[in-house]
Formats: structure tokens, sequence, C-alpha cells
């Protein structure tokens, strides 16, 4: 308040200067989303209707779908073919793509095109398809002409041509036992994955800033270990999002194995368990309900590791609030008036 009584301008009781215009009340309408109360409405009846058909359809038959699912033969298969089958298919994925992408990525024109054929190759073909080739490579590799053996392949004629008899072959396997049993679904599940971790490993390698890899190159570090310890590490941040979305396709891929076929298997089981006794839907839920519990485990998993790699990428933006309390810190941190 002045010395005249009258109230300082710009305090709560002071009067608009004659000439000001004083902005009135401003009466906001919210905008409204009819369209959005109609998609709200048609999804409330989908699923009261989806309730209801689960609620009183007898066709479910939940407790033969409980009953199916804690039976010995689809436990094993639930552990070997589609939990353990999806981590050692992962590994060896992971493994070649990561190997794979740095081949592409190579001066070296040779290496570079072996990977760029291997993606391309193996990406153009289903896995349904390769699996069951798979299941029946056993006959490029009879027994009674050494099965599956490493070595030269034209071994005889250089034998032949010193003088010598023999081979030069060694490990020879039985190539219908591998490729027909879970390992051989490994093996071509592997393969497969590892021609999109390539693509995946390639685009994360490529995020990573040039200017890290001169300056490990500065340091003295080889370029092996350059992408070991510096580029790698850094990429995980793109590499680990579309890997995680991999695993969980690949837990469902699996179930692809009955192609071989592999017999340990978690829908093989139940689809087995199913026809005989006429139950076909039940086992078809049984094996839902377990794919969508081991799904929504990586789900959360995925979560956490996106979260430890993305530390301090895409953090949240302030808001006024934090903006006005941190400019409030930084100036009596200053010295009061003249602290800015």
């Amino acid at each position: 308040m002045s010395s005249t009584g009258q109230a300082a301008p710009g305090s709560p009781g002071a009067v608009p200067a004659q000439g000001s215009e004083r902005p009135g009340v401003i009466d906001a309408v919210p905008v409204r989303h009819p369209g959005r109360w109609v998609a709200v409405g048609v999804i409330a009846i989908l699923v009261l209707m989806f309730v209801h058909l689960v609620l009183t359809s007898e066709a479910w038959n939940w407790p033969l779908v409980g009953k199916m699912m804690i039976q010995t033969p689809v436990l094993r298969g639930l552990v070997l073919g589609t939990i353990v089958g999806t981590i050692c298919a992962m590994i060896l994925g992971v493994f070649l793509g990561v190997v794979l992408a740095v081949m592409r990525l190579s001066d070296n024109p040779i290496l570079s095109k072996v990977a760029w054929f291997f993606t391309w190759f193996f990406r153009a073909i289903p896995r349904y398809v390769l699996l069951f080739i798979m299941g029946s490579l056993g006959i490029l590799f009879p027994l009674d002409k050494g099965g599956l053996s490493f070595g030269i392949p034209f071994d005889t004629v250089i034998m032949k041509f010193f003088g010598m008899s023999g081979d030069m072959r060694f490990l020879s396997l039985d190539a219908n036992q591998i490729f027909s049993s879970l390992l051989g679904g490994i093996i071509g599940l592997g393969v497969s994955e590892a021609a999109y971790m390539a693509e995946i490993a390639r685009a994360g390698i490529l995020s990573v800033d040039p200017g890290q890899r001169e300056a490990a190159s500065a340091l003295g570090m080889s370029n092996a270990m350059a992408m070991r310890r510096v580029v790698l590490p850094q990429a995980m941040r793109v590499i680990v999002p579309p890997t995680g979305n991999e695993t969980i396709a690949m837990v469902k891929d699996t179930s692809l194995l009955l192609a071989i076929p592999v017999n340990n298997e978690l829908f093989f089981q139940l689809r087995a368990i199913g026809s005989r006794m006429f139950q076909v839907f039940p086992a078809a839920v049984a094996a839902t309900l377990w794919y969508l519990i081991i799904c929504s485990l990586l789900m959360l998993v995925q979560v956490q590791l996106e979260k430890k790699f993305g530390k301090g990428f895409g953090a949240k933006p302030t808001t006024a609030q934090q903006q006005k309390a941190k400019m409030l810190k930084l100036r009596s941190a200053g010295g009061g008036a003249g602290g800015f």
C-alpha cells in the first residue's frame, strides 16, 4: 500500500489504470470425443460376450484343462522342448547373429557377401519348412557311406594319389539321430534366428557413433577389443528390445518342432493327449495358458533389461514445478539476489 492509500500496481487490490483492459474469465469448453465412448461401449460389449461364453459354455471343460497342464509328459515337454529349446536356440542365434553382423560390416568383401547370403537364405525360408527339411537331412548322409563325418570330402582321391589307403575324415555321426531329434530342431531354429539377429545386431552397431570406435583405436585397442568393450555395450540399448521380442517369438516357434517331429515338446504332447481323449479344444486351451504364462514372465524380464541398458537415454522431461524448484535451488546456492 502506497502513502496515498492506493494499492501498489500488481498487488491483489490494485485497480487497473484508465485505458487498460483487463481480460475476462476464459470459459474453456473441453473438446468432446463421442467416438471414444462409442469404442468403449463396443469393447465393453465384446468383453461381456467373451466372459459369458467362458462361464456358460461346457466346451472349455476347465477341470480337464487343469489336469492336462500338469501331466508328466506335458511338463517334460515344457521343460525340454519349450524352455530348453528356446534357450539353446537363442544362444546359438544370438552368437551367430553377432558374428554375421560383424562379418557384414567387415571391409573384406568375401566375408560381407557370405554374411549377406546367409541372412538372405535363412530369412527367405519359413521355419516350419526349414524344420521339415532338417528332419529329412539324414538322407544326405547315409550310414553305409560313413554318415555325417568331418574332414576333406575328396579324401579318397588324395589318398590314392599318394599311394595310401584310408581316408582323412573323422568324427562320424549318425545324421538321422542328430537331425531327427531335439538337437536338430535347435540347430534349425538357431540358424533361422541368426539371420534375424544379424540384422538386429548390425542396426545396433551402426547406432553407435563412429567416434567411439576411433577413440578406442586412439587408446590402443584393437578392432576386436573395441567392438567387445566399447561398441557392443553401447549397442545393447538398441539390441535388447528386439532381442526380447525374438525370444518371446522363439517360445511360440518351438511348437513348430512337430515338423521334425520332436516328441518332447509342449504342444506335441498336449495335442496327443487331446487326440487320445477326443478333447482337442481343452488341450489347445491348456497349451495357450502355458504359452501365456511363459511369455508374460519373459516380458517382465525384458522390461527390466530395457531399463538396465537404457539408463541415461530417453529421460522424461521435467515439469514446470521441477524446473521452478531447480531454479530456486540454483538461486539460493548463488547467494541471494546476486546469485544469477
